[in-house]
């Protein structure tokens, strides 16, 4: 899956800009990390929705691309459970479901101590392009 990792790591162009780092990608799972700086707060002093969101969708991303097939988001949710304002943040993406064309996957948002930030579900529509793209 190093691949893969790198592929989205490089070609995800915005969540690399945020800072986001793939730590872990293997079939039906991965992980992202992200250290928090002052960028990433909105004007109430609290991480910003867009920045977890952001973080979720990398792994989900990484998770239901991780069968060697492009896998694109049809629907996303997420519910913020928490708010942070500083440290570091990890998503952990794990594939609930998967069939032919579908992958449906929960994504856990938590922060350094271990506490749930938010919630993440999404499912994936499966083509049959390669992936990562020859």
């Amino acid at each position: 899956m190093a691949d893969l990792r790198t592929f989205l790591s490089t070609g995800d162009r915005f969540a690399a800009g945020v800072g986001i780092e793939l730590v872990e990608v293997r079939e039906g799972f991965a992980r992202a990390r992200l250290e928090l700086g002052p960028q990433h707060l909105n004007a109430a002093g609290v991480v910003q929705g867009g920045v977890v969101f952001t973080l979720a969708d990398l792994a989900f991303a990484a998770a239901s691309n991780s069968h060697g097939t492009v896998a694109l988001a049809v629907s996303a949710t997420i519910s913020f459970v928490k708010a942070t304002r500083g440290g570091g943040l990890v998503a952990e993406a794990r594939e609930e479901a998967l069939s032919r064309r579908l992958s449906t996957c929960t994504v856990r948002v938590t922060d350094e101590a271990g506490a749930l930030v938010a919630l993440f579900s999404g499912s994936a529509y499966r083509k049959d392009d390669p992936m990562p793209p020859p």
